[in-house]
C-alpha cells in the first residue's frame, strides 16, 4: 500500500510506495492542475562504468549510459516514442547525468495513454547494428561541439583536478573512441542490468490518481526487479584535489573559472540530505547574490550577474563550486578563501543568517510549481534514501554553528581547485 506522508507547513502530500519488483514510486497531487508531468529514471549514469554482478566485474566503455538513452526512443515495431508522444499532445525529453538517466513527458490530456508510453518504449531496448552506427555518428558530432564549448570545459576540467580517479571526472557523452566500441549487445546488457524495476524509480507531479499510476505500473512493468549491480568507483577520494589548478585558452571574449571542493562521499539517507542542505545555506551565505562577497566584488568589476555557487550530489560523490565569468579569477578565488576563513574563525552575523536562510527557504517554496524540477528531485531522493519533500524541515533545522562548522572543515585553501579558460590570443 501507498504511504500519504503530509507536509502541512508547505500544503503538500507525498505519496511512496516500493512495489514487490522494486520499483520506487513518488508522486505528488496537484489538485486543479491542468498539466502533469512524469518522470521515469533508471539509477544509472556516466559514472556507471564498471560494476560487479554475482562474482564478476564488468566494464564497459565510456559514454554507454548517455548512448543508452539517445537510443531508447526507438520501438521494436518501427514506431518511435516520441511519435507516439504527439500524438497525445504530451512533451517528451530525456537527459543523462553522471548519477541518473530519466526520460519524461509533460502533457494537459491523455495523462494515462501517456504514462503508459513512457513505462512501455522504456522497458523494451531495441536496438540493431545499423541503428547503432547511425547514432555514433550523431553522437560523435555532439562530442566535438562539446570539446569546443567553454562551459562544458570548465566543468569538467574542474572535475578532473578535484578527483583522481573517479569517474564522475570524465565526460558524461564519452569520446569518439569510446562509443566506436558501443555495440547492440553493449546496450541490451547495460539495459538488462539497470533499467530493472528495483533500479528504477517513476515520479510523477500533478492532478493524478496516485493508485492509478501505481496500478498501471504493475500491469506494465516487470513482475520481478533483477540482481542489483554493485558499482565500483575506484579507491577512496583523498580530501584534497588531484591537482590545485587547470587553464586552458579558447575562443571566449573574457575568462571564465570554477572553484570548488569536494566533500566526504558515500552518505546516504538522512545524512546526505543534511550534508547538501547545510552546504547549500554555506555557499549562499559566503558567496550568494545577496553576500557583502558578491556586492564588494560586483561593485569591483570582478563578478557579474552570471556568478553563481552551490552544491551538487552525484554517483557517491558530493561537490562544493562556485564560480562564473571574470577578468581576474584569481583575484576571486582569493576573496571567496579570506571570505570563508573569517567565516570559520568568526562565525556567521546572526541576523544575515537568518535572511539568507529564509531566502533559501522561500526558494523552494517557489521550487515546487517547477513540475520537472521537483520529479527530478524526488528520483534522486528516492535513490538515495530520503523523501524529496523532507528537504523543508531539514532546511528549517539547521544552525549557524552547523554552517560555520561545514564551512570550517570544508572551505579551507588547501581543499579548493580552480579550472579557468581563458581568451585565446
Amino acid at each position: 500500500m501507498m504511504q500519504k506522508l503530509e507536509y502541512p507547513s508547505v500544503g503538500e502530500v507525498l505519496w511512496r510506495d516500493t512495489l514487490p519488483n522494486g520499483l520506487r514510486l513518488a508522486v505528488i497531487p496537484k489538485p486543479g492542475y491542468t498539466r502533469s508531468f512524469a518522470f521515469f529514471a533508471a539509477n544509472y549514469g556516466g559514472a556507471d562504468r564498471r560494476f560487479r554482478l554475482g562474482d564478476d566485474f564488468v566494464e564497459t566503455p565510456l559514454g554507454v549510459a548517455h548512448f543508452l538513452e539517445h537510443k531508447m526512443f526507438d520501438m521494436p515495431d518501427g514506431d518511435n516514442a516520441l511519435t507516439l508522444f504527439s500524438r497525445s499532445g504530451a512533451q517528451p525529453n530525456a537527459w543523462t547525468s553522471n548519477g541518473m538517466t530519466g526520460y519524461y513527458f509533460e502533457s494537459t490530456r491523455d495523462f494515462g495513454e501517456n504514462l503508459r508510453t513512457l513505462l512501455r518504449f522504456v522497458s523494451t531496448p531495441y536496438f540493431t547494428e545499423e541503428s547503432v552506427a547511425k547514432e555514433q555518428g550523431i553522437i560523435g558530432q555532439e562530442i566535438r561541439m562539446t570539446e569546443d564549448d567553454p562551459d562544458s570545459v570548465v566543468w569538467e576540467e574542474l572535475m578532473r583536478a578535484l578527483y583522481a580517479s573517479h569517474p564522475v571526472r570524465d565526460s558524461v557523452v564519452g569520446t569518439v573512441e569510446s562509443i566506436a566500441r558501443i555495440t547492440p549487445q553493449t546496450l541490451y546488457d547495460c539495459h538488462r542490468v539497470f533499467y530493472n524495476p528495483g533500479n528504477m524509480c517513476l515520479t510523477v507531479v500533478g492532478d493524478v490518481d496516485p493508485a492509478f499510476v501505481r496500478d498501471t505500473a504493475l500491469e506494465l512493468l516487470p513482475a520481478h526487479g533483477g540482481e542489483q549491480p554493485v558499482r565500483d568507483y575506484g579507491v577512496p577520494e583523498a580530501p584534497e584535489p588531484f591537482k590545485p589548478r587547470f587553464d586552458r585558452a579558447m575562443a571566449v571574449s573574457a575568462p571564465q573559472f570554477l572553484a570548488g571542493v569536494k566533500l566526504t562521499p558515500g552518505l546516504l539517507g538522512d545524512a546526505l540530505l543534511r550534508q547538501k542542505v547545510v552546504g547549500g545555506l554555506a555557499v549562499s551565505c559566503l558567496y550568494g547574490k545577496s553576500s557583502p562577497f558578491y556586492s564588494r566584488l560586483y561593485a569591483r568589476g570582478l563578478l557579474n550577474a552570471d556568478f553563481s555557487a552551490d552544491t551538487e550530489a552525484v554517483a557517491g560523490t558530493v561537490t562544493v563550486v562556485a564560480g562564473g565569468e571574470s577578468r581576474d579569477p584569481e583575484a576571486v578565488l582569493a576573496e571567496m578563501l579570506a571570505e570563508a576563513r573569517a567565516a570559520a574563525e568568526g562565525g556567521l552575523d546572526p541576523a544575515g543568517f537568518e535572511r539568507r536562510k529564509k531566502a533559501a527557504y522561500g526558494q523552494r517554496i517557489r521550487a515546487l510549481s517547477s513540475f520537472a524540477g521537483l520529479c527530478a528531485a524526488a528520483a534522486e531522493a528516492e535513490f538515495a534514501g530520503y523523501g524529496v519533500l523532507d528537504v523543508f524541515s531539514a532546511a528549517a533545522s539547521v544552525t549557524a554553528e552547523e554552517v560555520r562548522a561545514f564551512i570550517a572543515e570544508h572551505l579551507r585553501e588547501d581543499r579548493f581547485a580552480m579550472s579557468v579558460v581563458t581568451p585565446a590570443r
